[in-house]
């Protein structure tokens, strides 16, 4: 096994969904600017935007998007003008 190839600097870093303000805690090795204390202990914070626990395909709220429709959609209401460049009218 290769020497120095891992950080040495692992700590205990709570990490925080702001958008649902789920907080979990883990080992990492994350630069924070601020600190969160959670149960009277003082940890390294650092902010997300989205986690698991927020994530749509986590969360089953998915949209399912009909992407197979959008080609027919598009020729459905431009054909006149399809119809029209076949034909060699602009």
């Amino acid at each position: 096994m290769k020497k120095d190839t891992h950080p040495e600097n692992y700590r205990l870093v709570a990490f925080k969904d702001m958008s649902n303000e789920n907080v979990f805690i883990t080992k990492s090795t994350a630069n924070t600017k601020e600190n969160i204390e959670i149960d009277g202990v003082e940890y390294p914070l650092y902010k997300l935007e989205i986690s698991n626990t927020s994530h749509p395909f986590y969360t089953g709220k998915i949209k399912l998007v009909d992407t197979a429709g959008r080609v027919d959609k598009f020729r459905n209401r431009y054909q006149k003008h399809l119809d029209q460049r076949k034909e060699g009218k602009n």
